[in-house]
């Protein structure tokens, strides 16, 4: 049966998203670890969904979600990297880098590895203290393949959009599944291991010296600074305007990798559960959003059994089995409480703690 569309199709076009954009979170607006992070010297999320940083002997980095925007844009957050103690003398091995990970069966319509392999266009907002060139790179992992171009920060502390098109690979397709087949990589430091060679503009096996060839040190002073949003990634080779998504439309594509429950008041419950034998109880955690993956799990704060308010514990006493992409069974081990020769329902959750939190993470 045909589906009639009532009203101005122009107007129903703008309104209805078409993911259009492979990134996740490109407005920066989802945060659920934390809207900052200081002291940071190595890899890891750390703040704004989806967007990891890789470091390594590059100084140390306060990481944010900043409000400062470009005016009339629509956006209201970006990411921001914050120098704060400086490398100005970098190894040959240090290197900063803010990426994205992408799942390859979410980029078939590329169709890399044909002839008719897409050209895909990066555009994004970017402002920094600091002058001149940096890179960005796209990184086929699985196939050890690897373009670049750099783009250039032209005027200090000023908001500028750029655009950047990178042709199609007719070499190596991207392997259909869940797991990490695209890096979408912002170079912010590169030492000679990276840029000691010729960039790689086009297509190539992955060259480590090929890699950010011409990049600017942005760990030489802690005056430095560097912001970016708007981050959009396309099939073809013209940039759109920025695909803006409802926000639990983006809250929920994050969540597919990572999730926070994080207790609303002192006595909130986490799971439904049995007590069984000694002190411990078993609960079932049922996430709204498939994770890409059976997730780990860690845990904080105070917890207990809900009808033995004896039994309690800390996160540590908290397990993750029988787990899976939707349903997590989970593992109370708490101290106290009766000795129960009865299986009885009961429910489990924060024990007087309203900052108790368990995150479940499936990240690529």
């Amino acid at each position: 049966m045909a589906i009639t569309r009532i009203g101005n199709p122009a107007l129903a076009d703008v309104r209805e998203p078409n993911f259009r954009n492979i990134l996740i979170n490109g407005d920066m607006s989802i945060a659920q670890r934390a809207t900052s992070a200081s002291s940071l010297t190595g890899s890891g999320y750390n703040t704004v969904d989806r967007f990891r940083t890789n470091m390594g002997t590059a100084g140390t980095w306060t990481q944010s979600q900043s409000t400062d925007v470009p005016t009339g844009q629509g956006f209201a957050t970006s990411f921001k990297m914050d120098c704060t103690t400086a490398n100005g003398s970098l190894s040959g091995g240090s290197f900063l880098i803010i990426d994205q990970r992408v799942e390859g069966q979410n980029l078939q319509y590329l169709k890399k590895g044909t002839s008719s392999a897409e050209s895909t266009t990066i555009s994004f907002w970017v402002k920094s203290a600091k002058t001149g060139t940096y890179i960005a790179a796209l990184n086929d992992l699985d196939n050890s393949r690897y373009i670049a171009n750099s783009y250039t920060i032209s005027s200090a502390n000023t908001w500028e959009k750029k655009t950047i098109t990178y042709a199609g690979d007719t070499t190596g397709a991207f392997g259909n599944d869940n797991g990490a087949s695209l890096k979408v990589q912002f170079w912010l430091v590169a030492g000679t291991t990276y840029s000691s060679g010729t960039l790689a503009t086009s297509w190539e096996s992955n060259t480590s010296a090929n890699n950010a060839v011409g990049q600017v040190n942005l760990a030489d002073s802690t005056s430095n600074e560097w912001y970016v949003t708007g981050v959009q990634l396309e099939a073809g080779s013209v940039a759109s305007d920025f695909e803006f998504l409802p926000v639990d439309v983006n809250l929920e594509r994050c969540q597919r990798y990572y999730h926070k429950w994080v207790s609303e008041h002192v006595y909130a419950n986490i799971a439904i559960g049995i007590v069984a034998g000694v002190k411990n109880g078993r609960g079932v955690y049922q996430n709204k959003v498939q994770f890409r993956s059976a997730p780990s799990l860690s845990a904080d704060g105070n917890f207990r059994i809900v009808g033995d308010a004896s039994a309690t514990g800390t996160g540590s006493d908290i397990a993750v089995i029988r787990n899976n992409t939707y349903i997590h069974y989970l593992d109370f081990a708490f101290s106290g409480g009766s000795n129960n020769t009865v299986a009885y329902a009961c429910e489990m959750g924060a024990n007087n703690d309203a900052d108790a939190e368990i995150e479940f993470s499936a990240e690529l």
